[in-house]
């Protein structure tokens, strides 16, 4: 059931659209920041209230790699493997990832403290590799500058 919270903040997103399914993106995105991630229960709630049918909400939910469809950590590591960081060290970087954190793309730690997962494209190809942490961009990644930042995170 959505929480009157969330009913306002979805009403605020609906107003300002003319087609109330527009706005199913801002509905799923609120109540992820609410809940940590959208359950199958969670969605089904949306879909009414957005007059959608939990199909059609799943397959938008689906293919924004943002929306998380199962618990996640409380960090989530978006490692960039485009191109551009895959020729500069991506490899490198995923594998102490990997090593580091014990889990691979889709996994969370066992202290559910990170989620590790890939990302298309950062917009930082300059800079590469890349990554980002929760909001957070980190540019020219090596093993070691990675160990510093994984420390900020609790």
């Amino acid at each position: 059931m959505l929480s009157a919270k969330e009913i306002k903040k979805l009403d605020h997103e609906i107003a300002l659209v003319p087609i109330r399914k527009s706005a199913c993106i801002e509905a799923l995105k609120i109540v992820q920041q609410q809940r940590g991630w959208v359950s199958d229960e969670s969605l089904r709630d949306i879909a009414e209230y957005m007059e959608m049918s939990a199909e059609e909400l799943d397959s938008v939910a689906t293919f924004y790699n943002l929306i998380f469809r199962k618990p996640v950590g409380r960090n989530i590591i978006l490692l960039c493997d485009s191109i551009s960081c895959y020729v500069m060290g991506y490899k490198k970087i995923y594998q102490h990832l990997q090593n580091r954190l014990h889990i691979k793309f889709g996994e969370t730690t066992a202290d559910a403290r990170f989620t590790l997962l890939p990302n298309a494209c950062l917009g930082c190809c300059d800079h590469a590799p890349a990554l980002m942490i929760n909001n957070d961009l980190y540019r020219d990644l090596t093993n070691d500058s990675l160990d510093e930042i994984l420390e900020e995170y609790k």
